[in-house]
């Protein structure tokens, strides 16, 4: 069965980076969509970037671009979130989720309610 573990966050000042890692098992490695969501209090969960394994194309939300970077790890089935310049509306639980496809999405809906890890969370204050 699919696993996806995350692993990377904490407690970061404004203006700092930080880096999440996502481990996926289970699954058909050899082409996959891989994405990053995250989801705070009283808020709807919100594609931040996703990455087509199949041909390495990116999509990214607009609140995050020039500061966010998904990427695959040296291992294979790690996939890696870079996070920069964190703002405090970055506070949030960041999942990663996966579907075996060969593009890429951001809307939740796109991937099977049992692709999805249990959430890391990221805290960006002074």
């Amino acid at each position: 069965q699919v696993q996806l573990v995350e692993s990377g966050g904490g407690l970061v000042q404004p203006g700092r980076s930080l880096t999440l890692s996502c481990v996926v098992s289970g699954f058909n490695l050899d082409y996959y969509a891989i994405a990053w969501f995250r989801q705070s209090p009283g808020k709807e969960r919100e594609g931040v970037a996703c990455l087509a394994t199949y041909d390495g194309s990116t999509r990214y939300a607009e609140s995050v671009k020039g500061r966010f970077t998904i990427s695959r790890g040296n291992t294979r089935g790690t996939e890696l979130l870079q996070m920069n310049n964190l703002k405090p509306e970055d506070t949030a639980v960041y999942y990663c989720a996966t579907v075996q496809i060969l593009g890429c999405d951001l809307a939740p809906h796109y991937y099977p309610a049992k692709n999805w890890g249990k959430g890391t969370l990221v805290t960006v204050s002074s």
